[in-house]
Protein backbone atom coordinates (compact mmCIF):
# COMPACT_ATOMS: atom_id res chain seq x y z
CA UNK A 1 0.00 0.00 0.00
CA UNK A 2 1.39 3.40 -0.97
CA UNK A 3 2.06 5.76 1.89
CA UNK A 4 0.43 9.18 1.60
CA UNK A 5 3.11 11.88 1.33
CA UNK A 6 2.74 14.75 3.77
CA UNK A 7 2.90 18.33 2.61
CA UNK A 8 6.21 19.90 3.67
CA UNK A 9 5.16 23.53 3.17
CA UNK A 10 2.28 25.62 1.90
CA UNK A 11 1.92 29.24 0.87
CA UNK A 12 -1.22 31.06 2.01
CA UNK A 13 -2.73 34.46 1.20
CA UNK A 14 -5.15 36.35 3.43
CA UNK A 15 -5.95 40.01 4.17
CA UNK A 16 -3.54 40.01 7.14
CA UNK A 17 -0.57 37.95 8.31
CA UNK A 18 -2.49 36.77 11.38
CA UNK A 19 -5.39 35.54 9.24
CA UNK A 20 -2.99 33.79 6.87
CA UNK A 21 -1.32 32.00 9.81
CA UNK A 22 -4.66 30.84 11.19
CA UNK A 23 -5.71 29.62 7.74
CA UNK A 24 -2.45 27.72 7.20
CA UNK A 25 -2.51 26.05 10.61
CA UNK A 26 -6.07 24.91 9.98
CA UNK A 27 -5.16 23.52 6.54
CA UNK A 28 -2.21 21.60 7.97
CA UNK A 29 -4.04 20.59 11.17
CA UNK A 30 -0.97 21.54 13.17
CA UNK A 31 -0.32 23.74 16.22
CA UNK A 32 1.90 26.83 15.92
CA UNK A 33 4.79 25.03 17.66
CA UNK A 34 5.03 22.46 14.85
CA UNK A 35 5.62 24.94 12.01
CA UNK A 36 8.02 27.64 10.91
CA UNK A 37 6.42 30.73 9.37
CA UNK A 38 8.06 32.98 6.82
CA UNK A 39 6.34 36.22 5.87
CA UNK A 40 6.75 36.70 2.13
CA UNK A 41 4.57 39.81 1.87
CA UNK A 42 2.83 41.94 4.49
CA UNK A 43 -0.80 42.75 3.79
CA UNK A 44 -1.22 46.23 2.36
CA UNK A 45 -4.18 48.43 3.15
CA UNK A 46 -5.79 50.06 0.21
CA UNK A 47 -7.67 53.26 -0.35
CA UNK A 48 -9.19 54.69 2.86
CA UNK A 49 -7.33 52.11 4.97
CA UNK A 50 -9.40 49.15 3.85
CA UNK A 51 -7.72 45.79 4.54
CA UNK A 52 -7.03 43.32 1.79
CA UNK A 53 -6.00 45.64 -1.07
CA UNK A 54 -2.83 43.55 -1.33
CA UNK A 55 -3.13 40.33 0.69
CA UNK A 56 -0.46 39.06 3.02
CA UNK A 57 1.47 36.03 1.77
CA UNK A 58 3.20 33.54 4.06
CA UNK A 59 5.04 30.25 3.68
CA UNK A 60 4.48 27.71 6.42
CA UNK A 61 6.97 24.85 6.76
CA UNK A 62 6.19 21.70 8.73
CA UNK A 63 8.80 20.94 11.42
CA UNK A 64 9.39 17.20 11.85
Amino acid sequence: MARKKRVQFIEVEAPTVDEAIKKALKQLSLPREKVEIEILREGDKGLFGMEGAKPALIRVVRLD
